[in-house]
């Protein structure tokens, strides 16, 4: 069932895939005429569920508007922004960002959100105060396009922050391609012109299933933005956010060491804010020079490696330094031995898919891939905001990671 409401103060982390020969690995913003990936956009046939959505205030539905881009002249508060996985870590921010600058939100959630399905209706009311909540399933295209013909409204932008909770091969097809191209079809019928999806940095190197799922669901955004009537796009591609960083913060505090893989140099980032992210994101909604980009982003400061990262928080936790170091190899047969066990016992493919996702994310920079050099670059990813790390940790040293939840799937 699809229940639509009003907020009014109640308040890490199989299909067969494209070619992915043509990797994108970018130094800067590109246009999508750089990349001429032929996907098809068609719209698969669903059958769609009895009318089920009803809205707190009655009123008539407006007529759509047909105008592609002509969301641009009108003030905020008359351009209607739908959120698709604005309950997530990210989500929840970048409502709040695009309420404050005064467009008019409409918020997707399901009716029990958030990490395991924990959050009850109310409390996502509560979360998204300011935003119109509409109650549906993303997964499921009759019932997205439903909850919307009953919300009653022109959908002038959408904007995406969907994301596999687990990065499991099933789950990153449903979430990271299937809900966010379901989205992108529902809001289409519903006048969007403008799509603003979520993605990740990671995508540049597609070495896991979720990063496939990514890059097929771009790709298709891609060439449907080729079409005469088709909607423009900004993807934002993101480095580590701070939470992801956050994971040893109480083992330091306690005394123990940091654990790291290699020399602590394999990997390094330039990790960014949930708030200083959502502030780009709300950007690409009204800004032209974000249109049809791919946008690497990355937060204030140098880039930093996990011994750059250990020795901040040792210093800001008043500790000796200490460090654990773990072969890189010990991943690698670890990973080895569960693909063998994949074969026997296909059940465990996720579990396979977890350990390649970790030994990912020990050993690849979360920076731009240089084409030029097949290096990754700090100076070539762009910065931005003001938030830094080092303020980050100081934080959670004094409050702890409320709020900062890893999710489902973590290394430490």
């Amino acid at each position: 069932m699809a229940l639509c409401f009003f907020s009014n103060g109640l308040t890490i982390h199989s299909p067969k895939v494209h070619n992915l020969k043509s990797t994108y690995v970018l130094q800067q913003p590109i246009s999508q005429n750089q990349l001429n990936l032929p996907l098809n956009l068609s719209e698969p046939t669903k059958i769609y569920k009895k009318n089920s959505c009803f809205s707190i205030k009655a009123s008539a539905s407006p007529s759509l508007e047909t105008t592609k881009s002509s969301f641009r002249n009108k003030n905020p508060k008359d351009i209607n922004v739908l959120v698709v996985g604005s309950t997530g870590y990210i989500g929840k921010y970048v409502v709040k960002e695009l309420i404050n600058r005064g467009f008019n939100v409409i918020s997707v959630a399901r009716e029990n959100s958030g990490i395991r399905g924990k959050t009850s209706k109310e409390e996502t009311l509560e979360q998204l105060q300011g935003a119109k909540i509409c109650f549906s399933d993303v997964t499921d295209l009759g019932v997205l396009e439903t909850s919307l013909q009953n919300y009653g409204s022109s959908i002038d932008v959408v904007v995406s922050c969907l994301a596999s909770r687990s990065g499991g091969i099933k789950d990153s097809w449903k979430i990271d391609y299937e809900a966010t191209k379901n989205s992108l079809l529902a809001g289409k019928k519903f006048g969007a012109s403008h799509f603003v999806l979520l993605s990740a940095i990671c995508v540049q190197k597609p070495l896991l299933e979720f990063q496939r799922a990514k890059l097929k669901f771009e790709a298709e955004l891609m060439e449907e933005a080729q079409n005469e009537n088709g909607v423009t796009y900004s993807i934002v591609r993101p480095t580590a956010f701070f939470k992801s960083l956050g994971g040893q913060v109480e083992l330091v505090k306690q005394g123990k060491p940091y654990v790291m893989f290699g020399d602590g140099k394999l990997c390094a980032c330039k990790p960014i804010s949930e708030q200083d992210l959502a502030s780009f994101i709300a950007d690409c909604v009204l800004s032209e020079d974000k249109v049809n980009q791919v946008l690497p982003i990355g937060g204030p400061g140098k880039a930093l490696t996990p011994l750059e990262q250990g020795e901040m928080l040792h210093r800001l936790a008043g500790k000796e330094p200490k460090f654990l170091k773990v072969p890189i190899g010990i991943m690698d047969f670890a990973i080895g031995v569960l693909d063998a066990l994949v074969k026997v016992f296909p059940s465990l493919e996720d579990t396979a898919e977890f350990g390649k996702i970790g030994r990912y994310y020990a050993a690849e920079s979360m920076l731009v891939l240089d084409p030029e050099t097949g290096e990754y670059s700090a100076d070539k990813t762009p910065s931005y905001g003001n938030d830094t790390l080092e303020e980050f940790f100081a934080k959670v040293l004094r409050d702890g990671m409320a709020g900062q939840e890893l999710g489902e799937q973590t290394i430490f």
